[in-house]
């Protein structure tokens, strides 16, 4: 039996691109769709948050003397094709999913709306949302800590390319550990990265849990649902 019933999954743009230097990766974001319909046919409501990094990088350079909430607009519609990409990938395995936009953009995504959200979460449907928080100078992984609280998620579930928290940055060194358990207050003290500083706060007042863990370790996110030792564990 999962230990969780329904969770928030963040998927940063990066996760999609598989070893591309930017894009979508087809290979890489199919396997990422199996991981998820594993979790769901076990029962686990899922609602994701995707990043646009790997869109947004493209035209990063350009972005760079550009007005910040401009870039950041830009990067809310980076965010919505990964969404759009992620819910053609689901449909190809047979997993219903609807795509809710912070951004009105009514003609490619429904707006969000937290009741029809958690509907569909109910009904067993995964819930995408795209465009971050609709707000420039917030952070998907922001967006990800509010959206875990207003759908009444259990855990925020970070999925990134290393397979949990280190002591330092296990690729330049190899004797960097990882951390099995953490506490907000711990990981905020030690600047670890887990997610920025507004989304780590917001979860630590609102007692969210997040397990940071690597969505290219194959049945990762399966062994989180039934909380097996995979990751770091970061809560109260």
């Amino acid at each position: 039996m999962p230990a969780y019933k329904r969770i928030l999954l963040k998927l940063s743009g990066e996760a999609l691109m598989g070893e591309d230097s930017y894009g979508i990766n087809r290979a890489t974001i199919s396997r990422i769709v199996g991981e998820i319909k594993e979790v769901v046919d076990l029962g686990v409501q899922v609602a994701v948050v995707i990043g646009g990094g790997n869109i947004f990088r493209g035209v990063a350079p350009a972005a760079a003397g550009m007005d910040r909430a401009t870039a950041d607009y830009m990067g809310m519609l980076a965010t919505v094709m990964n969404a759009l990409a992620l819910q053609d990938a689901m449909r190809h395995i047979g997993l219903v999913s609807r795509v809710q936009s912070a951004l009105n953009i009514e003609q490619v995504a429904e707006p969000y709306i937290r009741g029809k959200a958690m509907r569909y979460l109910e009904e067993g449907k995964v819930v995408i949302f795209g465009a971050g928080t609709g707000n420039p100078f917030f952070t998907t992984d922001t967006a990800a800590a509010l959206r875990g609280m207003e759908m009444n998620a259990e855990i925020v579930l970070k999925a990134t390319k290393v397979d949990g928290v280190y002591t330092d940055d296990p690729k330049t060194n190899p004797a960097a550990t990882r951390y099995q358990k953490l506490t907000f207050d711990e990981a905020i003290v030690r600047n670890l990265k887990v997610m920025d500083a507004t989304a780590l706060t917001l979860c630590r007042d609102q007692k969210m849990p997040i397990n940071v863990f690597s969505i290219f370790k194959q049945g990762a996110l399966r062994r989180v649902v039934d909380k097996e030792d995979e990751g770091t564990l970061v809560s109260q």
